[in-house]
């Protein structure tokens, strides 16, 4: 049964998005809290390990998923979920979903850069990369690691899994949407913000229409492979190409690189194309909001969250 919301109901399910907004800022402040008490706490008894990039990407890490993590779910795990149907994928179409996450990768970080890149030359400055930052100035494997096994695994539990269970009610649309927009305001940076939105919406998409986190958490640590380690590879091997000193290899890598992300467009183009076909077995919507889009981000909790982190993507536009 589908219930039509209007007057003082609809108030209850503001109020439900803004238990989710205000349960997301408090991950967001648990985050810096822990970084700054764990980053005072080693500074005390050795101040060198604080310069050490290597050291500070654990540290990071350690305060973005596995600290502020169990305060996080206890919060989250009081808000009613639902559990979604689990459809297995097949090999052929699980591929599919590969080239389809390369592509918006692809697509987003390109919106990404040109933004940046505009701004900054508008305001005569270079705007900062801080994920850019991070991979040319860390260990690529602690990168492999970090970025490519432990982040996917928490982010796909915490925006997807944790998120898409509890908001499914209200439509796969509305789910997908307000998931794909708390992960990319959480990035708290203009460089990611495109992508991170694409991305995080295809795999809300893949969540819902599957029911398995596992999917998404392979996805995403396929494409965060690609981008952290295979694409600095890349890199290397395209300059030498250009400037004449490249061999059969980086040649051949340079071509195959550069032809998975075409290929992964086409793909992704013919499957937008088919969009329709697509459906969410046994999922409907219960809930039918008359105004979305009001009832999901126009909220106390809601408004704080978004201006908390507009506050941060502004000020890495600024630094």
């Amino acid at each position: 049964m589908i219930y039509k919301i209007t007057g003082d109901i609809l108030n209850s399910h503001e109020k439900f998005f803004s238990k989710l907004g205000f349960n997301y800022l408090l991950l967001a402040i648990l985050i810096i809290v822990f970084g700054i008490i764990l980053s005072n706490i080693i500074g005390y008894f050795n101040k060198e390990l604080l310069s050490n990039i290597n050291f500070t990407t654990i540290i990071s890490s350690i305060c973005n998923y596995i600290l502020p993590f169990p305060i996080f779910f206890y919060f989250m795990k009081k808000i009613e979920k639902q559990n979604i149907e689990k459809t297995s994928l097949n090999l052929k179409k699980f591929i599919k979903y590969i080239f389809i996450t390369i592509a918006l990768m692809w697509i987003g970080n390109i919106l990404g850069q040109s933004i940046t890149m505009i701004l900054g030359s508008f305001m005569q400055h270079n705007i900062s990369n801080p994920i850019q930052t991070l991979l040319t100035s860390s260990d690529m494997w602690l990168n492999l690691v970090l970025i490519s096994i432990i982040a996917p695994i928490f982010e796909e539990i915490i925006f997807r899994k944790i998120l898409v269970d509890r908001t499914i009610k209200y439509g796969v649309r509305v789910s997908i949407i307000f998931s794909a927009t708390i992960f990319t305001l959480f990035h708290g940076n203009l460089n990611q913000f495109f992508y991170a939105f694409l991305m995080g919406g295809f795999f809300a998409y893949v969540y819902a229409k599957t029911g398995k986190i596992e999917y998404t958490i392979i996805l995403h640590m396929a494409i965060n492979f690609l981008g952290s380690v295979v694409s600095q590879f890349a890199a290397n091997s395209m300059q030498l190409v250009e400037s004449g000193t490249g061999s059969i290899g980086d040649i051949a890598f340079s071509i195959i690189f550069i032809f998975i992300y075409v290929f992964a467009l086409l793909i992704t183009t013919y499957t937008l194309l088919k969009y329709k076909k697509y459906k969410f077995n046994g999922l409907k919507t219960q809930i039918s909001l008359k105004n979305p889009i009001k009832t999901m981000f126009i909220n106390y909790g809601m408004i704080c969250f978004i201006t908390f982190f507009l506050i941060r993507i502004f000020q890495q536009i600024l630094s």
